[in-house]
């Protein structure tokens, strides 16, 4: 921050064979200007309308150095606290430094990423990676890659082929991502899901790779397709399964993985492979320590009744997962922008859930001859039932917030009516923006103050073709959800974050209102 008069040098280097003559340049500098009570709309970005008529035009003229003026400046003051070593230091190479931020639930940290900085990026990214083994829809596929390593703990040197081969599949599929981004196809991961055809092919190849892999049940097919059979314990399949395990993680985009992918976004096409190579590789790293140490997995079980019981189960979750990615699709389809998506595929999703938790306590009560176990694990059974049952009917139950869908007029209305506007960013998809939405906004603490009339709680459901929500996305700067920004009644952003908690949401809401 400044205040008074504030000297930016810019150093400009002259080519030697630059043509004599007028040059012009425009200078666009990006700054907000506030005093002690408010602030006015900052400049525009690069990502924002307005930026390429933005901006100061200048012109100087361009002279032979033997008629340079002496008396350019006559103000020599201007240039105490210049610097002119920055000329060697910039033809040396040097280059500025090149910052990313990360904020997630209140931890925040800077790196530069240039020079040695990069490489602490790339840790940061693959450990964002790593973390998207942690959600919700990637969860359920583990124990069946891990029965599957300690299965063939005899035979190491194919455990280890078969942990590669996931971990390739894993990799592969993040750099296709990465390409598509580098090649200007598409700007974000998000952007995907936008595409209701997509989000279905998604569905239903999970579900295809859930009844290959799982053994739920059998289909004679002719002989030749057997020869790309997709089951885990091949080298090929368990390539697929990686691809399908990093699938399953796209709706959820892990704490600092989604900061580095969003600046690699911004940066050149190698720069923007090589993080999303580090993403893929973070992500595949625990099963390639579990396939090169086989031994870890011994207390799971390799055979017998209990092992497929496992298998089953997970396989139904993930059938599950198949069928909230198709009734996403299809949601998508049918809503029409700004209304909010249709939810009663979630039923259907529920009831999968159940049929499972119901299959692990029938199952169990056969197969188990220890009542300690059968209490555990039809204890886990009706916890899945419970659990699916509950979901579903808060999952569709309107909410406690009473949420204004964006629509450009509704947004400038409230503010023009002296609102502070929280704006989510959010869609059918997103698995993250839904956790936010049940824990952190459904928080009574939140809802008081929406219903107070301290800020206009105001919805950007991207899911579907929402035009408007899309270009407002971009208006802000965003490139991924979820997204929230508090808005202060003048336009002034207050606060920004993927990942915020209660007392970040309320302290914004409040600065915004001026107490």
């Amino acid at each position: 921050m400044y205040e008074g008069r504030a000297i930016a040098y810019l150093p400009v280097t002259i080519a030697d064979d630059a043509p004599i003559g007028t040059v012009q340049l425009r200078i666009r500098p990006v700054y907000q200007a506030c005093d002690e009570t408010s602030c006015l709309a900052p400049s525009p970005t690069p990502s924002e309308p307005g930026w390429d008529e933005y901006g100061i035009d200048i012109e100087f003229n361009v002279v032979p150095l033997s008629e340079k003026s002496t008396s350019a400046n006559p103000d020599a003051s201007l240039f105490s606290g210049f610097d002119p070593t920055v000329f060697g230091r910039i033809h040396g190479g040097e280059a500025p430094p090149e910052n990313v931020t990360f904020d997630a639930f209140g931890l925040n940290f800077t790196l530069d990423a240039s020079g040695w900085g990069l490489l602490l990026l790339l840790v940061v990214a693959a450990f964002g990676g790593f973390l998207l083994n942690l959600t919700p829809c990637v969860l359920p596929v583990i124990p069946i890659k891990i029965m599957a390593l300690s299965a063939g703990g005899e035979h190491r040197g194919r455990t280890l082929l078969l942990g590669l081969s996931m971990m390739l599949g894993i990799i592969c599929f993040w750099l296709v991502i990465g390409g598509l981004i580098a090649g200007a196809a598409i700007t974000a991961i998000n952007q995907l899901f936008q595409y209701p055809a997509f989000t279905i092919a998604v569905g239903l190849f999970i579900g295809l790779m859930a009844i290959g892999m799982c053994g739920l049940f059998t289909i004679r097919l002719p002989g030749k397709l057997y020869m790309v059979n997709p089951k885990h314990d091949t080298i090929h399949g368990s390539f697929l399964f990686g691809v399908m395990t990093a699938v399953l993680s796209t709706p959820c985009t892990a704490p600092f993985m989604g900061a580095a992918a969003a600046w690699a976004t911004t940066e050149p096409p190698s720069t923007t492979l090589l993080v999303f190579t580090c993403i893929g590789f973070g992500m595949a790293l625990p099963y390639l320590v579990l396939a090169a140490f086989p031994g870890l997995t011994n207390r799971m079980p390799k055979a017998g009744p209990a092992s497929e019981l496992i298998k089953q189960v997970m396989g139904i979750l993930m059938l599950a997962a198949a069928a909230y990615f198709v009734g996403v699709g299809l949601s998508g389809l049918m809503v029409t922008p700004p209304e909010p998506p249709g939810r009663s595929y979630l039923w259907i999703v529920s009831f999968v859930v159940v049929a499972g938790g119901a299959w692990l306590v029938i199952r169990t009560g056969m197969i188990c001859r220890s009542i300690a176990q059968y209490l555990l694990f039809g204890g886990i059974g009706c916890l899945m039932m419970a659990t699916a049952v509950v979901g579903g009917i808060k999952l569709t139950d309107k909410g406690p917030i009473d949420w204004v869908y964006y629509q450009p007029d509704r947004y400038e209305e409230a503010l023009e009516e002296g609102n502070v506007v929280v704006l989510e960013f959010t869609a059918e998809w997103c698995l993250n923006c839904k956790a936010l939405e049940q824990t952190v906004l459904s928080d009574p603490t939140v809802v008081a103050l929406f219903e107070d009339g301290a800020a206009v709680p105001m919805k950007v459901d991207l899911t579907g073709n929402n035009t408007s929500g899309n270009e407002k996305l971009a208006e802000v700067g965003g490139l991924r959800i979820p997204l929230l920004i508090v808005i202060a009644p003048d336009g002034r952003e207050v606060f920004r974050g993927d990942f915020y908690t209660v007392e970040q949401v309320i302290n914004a809401v409040r600065t915004a209102g001026g107490s």
